[in-house]
């Protein structure tokens, strides 16, 4: 079965995802006339709360909203993603990560614009949006199918077996094996129902719950990282500029990558990148749908900062750790193990320390907010009235995802995570004009008030 897996996922993962991800997403980058460029002040500005409306529709604010969204991006991803990518592609590959995160801002503009305004409504009458609900009520009923692939890929692609993985693996190493603690498979059971638990109080809370501690975690877990990964950077300044032109002279030779062919490169870091920071895939919507925002530009706007942030800052500094300390070259490990060894590399004693309490509360963040988008799915395939028992499949699969193989638990995540992408894209790419219109009402009523 795990073969399976993985052979799926590296098929599916090939020219035609590329293109309709990366192609895609340049489409709206050119037919919004860069935005992402042009107005990221102002998303910086609707970000500080300049414009909430506190009356509006939904259950949190954008402010939340990003901050569940990016409690789902910035997480392992940044850490172990960028670490995998770098073993499969080479530090080329980390390009290929910056223009996907470009180009996804461009999508996820474009996306949660449209989750705000084709929001839905479950069987229970309270108001959802995500491309399911965009694609019923912007595209029409017809298209309903596209919504029911989505729910039914996000239900099993959405679940937290990667970050369960990662972090069951980065505690046995910091603080087991140290001790002298066997990696035994009741260890790895002992670890995987205590990540259960300790989800389950927040996750079993809802959505407002979620996005309450998720604002709170945030900013915390993302200055811990910065500052632990800035000290590093700082120790070996003088070596970044060498790296720097290392990712982007690898981006055009694939020297460095399995194979050495550069599409093998471009395809690891877009699949990297939408793993990440989740452009295409469909998830941020979901979140940025339940924000109390009337106006659908505002919410695409502040959700463009998210690939942003996760992408092209964070992945960056952790890609440059890895590459300073030499560790890509000189071990075997993969995954959080490998960026867990540069960490030690660069600050011995501590550093693996500090690398632990970040995935922590990375893992922990994600696992919060992705509970959220797995039980929107299940609500929109199985009604409001059930959609709780997928709290409790969700919680069960942690312990699974402790004690399976990495190489299986990011194929499954990899290859749903596609079959996601495919209604997404479609309905934006189609949904699209909607947009333009929208956003050249929105600045003129806003320039009417200057």
């Amino acid at each position: 079965m795990g073969d399976i897996i993985v052979s799926f996922a590296n098929w599916i993962w090939g020219t035609p995802m590329l293109v309709l991800l990366m192609g895609g997403g340049l489409i709206l980058l050119f037919h919004s006339g860069f935005v992402p460029f042009r107005k990221i002040g102002h998303a910086i500005s609707l970000l500080r709360g300049k414009y909430d409306d506190d009356l509006a529709p939904g259950q949190i604010t954008s402010f939340q909203a990003l901050s569940a969204a990016i409690a789902a991006t910035v997480g392992l991803g940044n850490i172990s993603g960028v670490a995998i990518a770098i073993n499969m592609g080479g530090p080329g590959a980390i390009f290929w990560m910056w223009i996907s995160a470009f180009v996804g801002m461009a999508t996820k503009y474009y996306s949660c614009s449209l989750a705000i305004m084709f929001r839905g409504k479950d069987s229970a009458g309270t108001v959802q949006g995500g491309p399911m609900y965009v694609i019923e009520e912007g595209m029409g009923k017809k298209f309903k199918f596209l919504s029911i692939i989505f729910s039914v890929a996000g239900v099993i692609g959405l679940l937290a077996i990667f970050q369960a993985n990662q972090l069951s693996a980065v505690f046995r190493a910091v603080m087991l094996e140290p001790a002298g603690i066997e990696s035994t498979e009741t260890v790895r059971w002992i670890i995987g129902i205590t990540m259960m638990v300790l989800v389950a109080f927040v996750v079993l809370g809802g959505i407002k719950r979620i996005a309450a501690v998720a604002s709170r975690l945030v900013p915390f877990m993302v200055a811990l990282y910065f500052v632990t990964v800035l000290i590093i950077v700082g120790k070996n300044f003088v070596d970044v500029p060498e790296m720097l032109w290392l990712i982007i002279s690898d981006a055009f030779t694939g020297k460095a990558a399995a194979g050495g062919v550069v599409g093998a490169v471009i395809i690891t870091g877009a699949r990297r990148a939408a793993f990440s920071n989740e452009a295409g895939i469909g998830t941020a919507p979901m979140v940025h749908g339940a924000s109390k925002n009337r106006e659908p530009i505002r919410e695409g706007l502040i959700a463009m900062l998210g690939p942003f942030i996760d992408t092209i800052v964070v992945c960056t500094l952790t890609a440059l750790v890895i590459m300073l300390t030499g560790v890509w070259q000189t071990t075997e490990a993969d995954g959080v193990r490998l960026t867990l060894n540069a960490f030690e590399s660069a600050l011995p004693g501590i550093g693996k320390y500090l690398l632990m309490a970040a995935v922590l509360i990375f893992a922990l963040s994600t696992m919060f907010t992705y509970s959220y988008y797995g039980h929107k799915c299940f609500n929109y395939l199985f009604g409001a009235k059930r959609a709780d028992f997928y709290n409790y499949f969700y919680l069960i699969t942690i312990v699974a995802g402790a004690v399976a193989s990495l190489e299986v638990v990011i194929s499954l995540v990899d290859g749903m995570y596609a079959i996601m992408a495919i209604p997404t894209m479609i309905s934006t790419i189609y949904l699209a004009p909607k947009v333009k219109a929208a956003y050249k009402d929105y600045f003129e009523r806003m320039d009417a008030l200057k």
